[in-house]
């Protein structure tokens, strides 16, 4: 049976709250994971992923599933200053002990998976991303034809999955930026963040994603020219990180798992 503890407080100022899920066997030596949720930087909430909380619980992890300021109301940085304090927070609160950061992991879903780059690389946190996005720059500078909608469908009458796809990629994008600043993107891209703690680190994408791999495959190969261990799993079809996401926890949680021991 999993505990939950409901709307902690983390940030008074901007008053965000975390929901916490706690194992059965909940002891000192208790995993800590940390799942950020999706939803391209402007939609989604901790109260969409509570099947998710109970699972991992289950799995033997007190997870923590923390909500972040979302745009337009709350442009970047915002939310990756929230994910950083939200792990300041929790590395000095009641619900970890001292020594408690090398028990901590990440599974970020979407825009969730590329909060959880940042801090897998500032913290050393074992972490699987989902469909994180991880280029913003490029992708913007070739695709300056690509009209941002929410539901292109709809409202731009667009009927081809790619145009679509595409389309609310460059919507969220751009709403989470403020404006179509490149600056701005460069430090959004994923590479631009620093990984001199990355330790172990798993990307999940379809073959067909969001949006082409092409990204991808360049930000490992960034990666990998810089020294780190990087696991890459693509999936047959289309599917956008939650789309798969059931299918796919107990290879996420069994690449946790080894890094864990690994790392001990």
């Amino acid at each position: 049976m999993v505990v939950i503890k409901q709307n902690v407080i983390y940030d008074s100022e901007h008053d965000l709250r975390t929901d916490i899920y706690f194992p059965n066997d909940t002891s000192s030596k208790t995993k800590i994971l940390v799942f950020w949720h999706g939803g391209g930087f402007i939609r989604g909430t901790k109260d969409d992923c509570k099947n998710l909380g109970i699972k991992f619980a289950n799995a033997g992890f007190m997870t923590l599933i923390p909500d972040y300021r979302l745009a337009p109301r709350n442009i970047f940085p915002a939310a990756h200053q929230d994910a950083r304090n939200f792990i300041d927070w929790l590395l000095n609160s009641s619900y970890t002990d001292s020594d408690d950061q090398k028990n901590v992991v990440q599974i970020g879903a979407s825009a969730g998976g590329t909060l959880a780059l940042q801090l897998a690389g500032f913290y050393g946190f074992p972490t699987v991303t989902w469909s994180a996005p991880v280029d913003f720059y490029n992708w913007m500078k070739k695709h300056k034809k690509v009209l941002p909608s929410p539901d292109a469908r709809t409202e731009l009458g667009i009927s081809d999955p790619d145009e679509i796809a595409a389309s609310f990629y460059k919507y969220f994008t751009v709403t989470y930026i403020g404006s179509n600043n490149y600056e701005a993107l460069q430090e959004l891209d994923a590479d631009s963040y620093d990984y001199h703690n990355l330790n172990q680190l798993m990307l999940i994408n379809s073959s067909h994603e969001l949006v082409e791999l092409s990204g991808v495959f360049n930000f490992i190969h960034f990666l990998a020219n810089s020294g780190h261990e990087i696991q890459l799993l693509t999936l047959p079809g289309s599917g956008h990180a939650m789309a798969y996401a059931n299918d796919y926890i107990d290879e996420s949680l069994d690449f946790l798992y080894q890094a864990i021991k690994r790392n001990k």
